[in-house]
């Protein structure tokens, strides 16, 4: 792979980076048969994870599904390679409607679900985050289905330990979201030892690029002079075109029935620290209130770093891109992590 870039001039160029595919990726992807399907394509990570794949195996197909509410996501993609099909997944007929392995779509990632607005319309989360993956479950049982879930499904753990690894037991804190989070990771797995599908549940903790996520959080606030709570007081994160590669990669290192592995960077990162970081950068020194909690949302990447080493992006080097991007007023996705949250109501 190339150097890392020292920044990112715009959008295209960011999308272009987060989508490359490595050796390791191809290699992975040659060691699965059939063709690529993405469901809940449109949001946040779905657009590089797909134009991923389709760089890493370009002769196959990659087809994208999301309600596509946006025509433009879909022009793009389809530049891109990626068929794109509009669905509405809470519809079981338009599901059975959609490619199969009958047509040799053999591998499905599963990115779809509903967090934000979670307590003001808990029906609606526990039908995306439950309903649906059993109707996918039921419906594409004869292909691989690795499917996003993430670290909410843990209990917070001590900030000084080594985090959650994939033994914790799946009891989260009280909150519709997290609770539907185990929900649906219990629906692939009945799938799974039902019909005998293959599969991975991506347990992943706060993908990031310069447009979101923590550390565009934490970057904003110092800029801006607000206002930064410590109680939630540490963080993984990863670098977004590392977490779509090694979910990817999991097409790869399905196990039958199901099984969880936790994706996000090793380090636990100390939200005072990075915005001390960005106040280095900034010139600017963050206003910072409240103190760390004993206990975080942590896990343990021993799994997925058995499996792809570490991820290629060091924290140091996502910080100093974030700083950049906000620095020149580059534009966010207006799309806030909450991750200060505790009382689990998002």
């Amino acid at each position: 792979m190339p150097a890392l870039p020292k920044r990112f001039d715009d959008v295209e160029a960011l999308e272009s980076f987060m989508s490359e595919a490595s050796p390791a990726l191809v290699a992975d992807l040659e060691k699965v048969d059939g063709d690529v399907m993405v469901l809940g394509v449109g949001g946040k990570m779905g657009p590089t994870l797909a134009r991923m794949a389709r760089r890493a195996a370009p002769g196959r197909r990659v087809i994208g599904v999301a309600r596509f509410s946006d025509p433009a996501l879909a022009a793009s993609l389809e530049r891109h390679g990626v068929e794109c099909i509009a669905c509405d997944l809470l519809d079981r007929q338009a599901l059975a409607r959609l490619p199969n392995v009958d047509s040799g779509v053999r591998n499905l990632v599963f990115m779809a679900g509903h967090k934000f607005g979670a307590a003001d319309n808990a029906s609606l989360t526990w039908m995306m985050n439950v309903g649906v993956p059993m109707m996918v479950a039921e419906t594409f049982r004869e292909m691989r289905i690795v499917a996003f879930s993430t670290a909410c499904v843990y209990p917070f753990v001590p900030v000084n330990g080594p985090g959650a690894d994939e033994r914790t037991p799946a009891t989260p804190p009280a909150g519709d979201y997290a609770n539907s989070c185990v929900g649906r990771e219990r629906m692939f797995e009945y799938g799974s030892r039902r019909y005998g599908t293959p599969g991975r549940l991506v347990r992943l903790s706060y993908a990031i690029d310069t447009r979101y996520g923590v550390l565009f959080d934490v970057g904003s606030a110092v800029f801006d002079g607000a206002p930064l709570d410590l109680t939630m007081g540490y963080a993984n994160v990863i670098w977004q075109g590392d977490a779509n590669e090694q979910s990817l990669r999991l097409l790869a290192h399905c196990t039958n029935p199901t099984s969880p592995v936790n994706v996000t960077g090793p380090e636990h990162t100390s939200i005072r620290w990075l915005a001390g970081e960005f106040g280095k950068r900034f010139g600017r020194k963050p206003v910072l209130v409240g103190e760390e909690a004993p206990t975080a949302w942590l896990e343990d990447t021993t799994e997925s770093q058995r499996l792809f080493g570490k991820p290629r992006v060091p924290i140091d080097a996502m910080i100093d891109w974030v700083a950049d991007w906000i620095e020149r007023g580059q534009p966010g996705l207006g799309k806030p992590t909450h991750f200060s949250t505790r009382d689990g109501k998002y």
